[in-house]
């Protein structure tokens, strides 16, 4: 090969690669989805990856701040920031029997949940979303790191702790009770899976990129699903503590056909989850379409 072709040969290897930030949590399940892309194991098109992890609240406020092209969201803190975002088809988690527990030490009734001090995972989680329309009244709230909200409830510095992830499988055996199922609640009123968190990408993102990156966050998903113990050294590092049987529960809970597509159910629960909380005047009327088209 001529020295000319060679160097057009690199000048073109360069313009077709793109390297974009990507946020998301050390929890299993994002692990599980995200690892065939970020280490090369699926066909990336191209893409390449500047990987930030964090917990779900910080990457909600990276977003809020613009420092990620794509980032996990709780749907909560999307709905403030759909003029910047748009929600991929794939990644997201939703499903049946997964949402937050309202949790606590004591014996409390419903009607009382209104006085308790409660400790949330952040402002804008899903979960925090799904506790005010659940109860409405609660105002005695404090965001604490997800996994320092069993503590607070146990040594009495909290009546009450919204859990989430993996802590829904372990709370009893520390001797917590379920003061109520957020999820369950959800799914009572509107016959829907619930959604708690999704993939999204800036707007500013070229369309063909924004698509590239749902197919390849697809196979990533697929991969993922199709070979789970290829994944398992990447899960395992970040889950150091988590006891293995815990972790692929955690995995086979949030990782389902709605994470590979939304599909038209999904679709359904996403926007009935913006609309009811536009209707509670929870969060402010959306003026674009949520989703990649």
């Amino acid at each position: 090969m001529a020295d000319g072709e060679f160097f057009r040969m690199l000048i073109i290897h360069d313009i077709c690669k793109m390297k974009l930030t990507l946020g998301f949590s050390p929890c299993p399940n994002d692990t599980f989805i995200f690892d065939a892309m970020v280490h090369g194991k699926i066909d990336t098109e191209g893409l390449e990856f500047e990987v930030i992890m964090e917990d779900v609240e910080a990457l909600n406020q990276m977003a809020f701040d613009g420092e990620t092209a794509i980032t996990k969201l709780s749907y909560h803190a999307y709905a403030y920031l759909t003029d910047r975002y748009v929600l991929l088809d794939s990644g997201s988690a939703l499903g049946n029997n997964c949402g937050p527990l309202l949790i606590s030490k004591k014996d409390f009734t419903l009607e009382e949940v209104d006085d308790l001090s409660i400790a949330i995972p952040g402002k804008y989680t899903t979960a925090n979303f799904l506790l005010s329309l659940a109860f409405p009244n609660a105002r005695k709230k404090e965001e604490l790191l997800f996994s320092d909200i069993e503590a607070s409830v146990l040594d009495g510095r909290k009546d009450a702790g919204l859990i989430i992830h993996e802590n829904r499988f372990t709370y009893e055996e520390k001797g917590l009770k379920k003061i109520r199922d957020l999820g369950e609640f959800w799914e009572t009123a509107t016959q829907l899976p619930i959604p708690l968190g999704g993939i999204v990408v800036r707007r500013d993102i070229a369309l063909d990129v924004q698509q590239k990156v749902n197919r390849v966050l697809r196979r990533s998903v697929e991969f993922a699903l199709a070979n789970p113990l290829a994944t398992r050294y990447f899960v395992r590092q970040y889950a150091q503590e988590m006891d293995e049987e815990v972790m692929y529960q955690h995995i086979g809970l949030y990782v389902n056909d709605y994470t590979v597509s939304l599909g038209s159910t999904g679709r359904k629960a996403v926007q009935k989850l913006f609309d009811t909380a536009v209707e509670k005047g929870i969060i402010p009327a959306v003026e674009v379409n949520l989703f990649l088209g």
